[in-house]
């Protein structure tokens, strides 16, 4: 019987990772003192080989980028959710020694606006078209959309989703970056673009007052997106919120019990504070 379990959260770069802090003190606080959470530095070139050279103490693994994509064809099986948004953030152990890929984002985003008082929406406007929109999508499909509006600088990428939001069985409606002050009009907007780059729509979007934002970026905060959205009376959520949840399900399927969300989410936010 192995005395020691073993996780860790994989990416380039990854020393910047609050993850190893997440699930250590998830570990402390559940008793599960044979187990074990790190960091370490992997390319998608390297992922096969490092997923190859695990031994059976190792229960699970949380993959940031580039390693979403590169997951579905390391995997042994595929989670449906990952095969329609075409990404994974998880490698699951199982008992047979084979590697399941699974998607805890868009769940943890589900569970992120429930916790913000959202039950159903429908209308969802997504800013941005990355690995993080298509996250975004499958949960405003979990939530009761049956459309969702992209805005994105790039029509390209627009494009990239449409055969992931039609596997979702959601319309997908483009929109060019130059009007996306119009997309605050929504339920839920979710800005899952990089740092900076939402920064000048604080001063531009036209917010509904009973909408909710979620925005992906936790550093620094509040984003000026994050303001706007504030000082118009609506609820915002931020990526410190989305890192907590899509943890708190890792652990879950990693150990096989209860995660304690409230000393997970202590740790978390002690350690964003001293950044």
């Amino acid at each position: 019987m192995l005395t020691h379990r073993r996780a860790g959260v994989l990416g380039r770069p990854i020393g910047h990772s609050l993850s190893p802090v997440i699930h250590n003190a998830g570990y402390a606080a559940a008793c599960l003192d044979g187990w074990s959470y790190d960091a370490h530095e992997c390319a998608e070139a390297d992922l096969a080989a490092f997923v190859a050279s695990l031994d059976g103490s190792w229960a699970g693994l949380s993959l940031t980028m580039p390693l979403k994509e590169i997951a579905l064809d390391v995997a042994d099986e595929v989670a449906p959710v990952c095969s329609a948004i075409g990404a994974a953030n998880t490698l699951l152990r199982l008992p047979d020694g084979t590697w399941r890929a699974e998607n805890t984002d868009a769940p943890g985003m589900v569970d992120a606006l429930l916790s913000a008082g959202v039950s159903t929406v429908e209308r969802v406007s997504i800013l941005g078209a990355g690995g993080t929109a298509r996250a975004a999508l499958a949960a405003a499909r979990d939530l009761g959309a049956n459309a969702v509006t992209v805005v994105a600088r790039r029509p390209e990428a627009i494009e990239e989703l449409d055969p992931v939001a039609a596997d979702l069985g959601l319309d997908l409606i483009g929109t060019d970056w130059a009007a996306a002050a119009d997309a605050g009009d929504a339920d839920v907007v979710v800005s899952t673009v990089p740092r900076g780059v939402a920064d000048p729509l604080g001063a531009t979007m036209r917010w509904r007052a009973s909408g909710v934002l979620f925005d992906a970026v936790y550093d620094p905060w509040p984003t000026p997106l994050a303001s706007s959205a504030t000082a118009a009376g609506m609820h915002v959520v931020s990526g410190l919120d989305l890192l907590l949840t899509q943890a708190v399900r890792q652990f879950e399927l990693f150990t096989g019990v209860s995660a304690p969300v409230g000393a997970m989410r202590e740790a978390l936010h002690t350690a964003a504070a001293h950044r």
